[in-house]
């Protein structure tokens, strides 16, 4: 399973909402990166992403975007390959 990367707040409900589904799907382990109390952090999502909002989310080295961006990959059948992909 690949590796999943999460950059996070303390207080997001679409973050929680993002890790329930991810785990739902198997996901034992996600890496949170939490920009709300690492301002370099914060830097770098942004120069990555070119989004300033909470969750980005990482699977392997792909971007795969927000919470919503994540339910939509789910429902076009994409989200189990991304996670299973060698």
């Amino acid at each position: 399973m690949q590796t999943v990367k999460m950059y996070t707040t303390a207080v997001c409900p679409f973050c929680t909402r993002a890790k329930q589904i991810l785990k739902a799907k198997g996901v034992a382990e996600i890496e949170e990166i939490r920009i709300d109390t690492d301002l370099q952090a914060r830097a770098q999502m942004m120069q990555s992403t070119g989004r300033r909002t909470v969750p980005q989310i990482f699977i392997g080295q792909t971007h795969v975007g927000g919470c919503d961006d994540l339910i939509a990959l789910d429902a076009q059948g994409g989200l189990l390959p991304l996670l299973n992909a060698a």
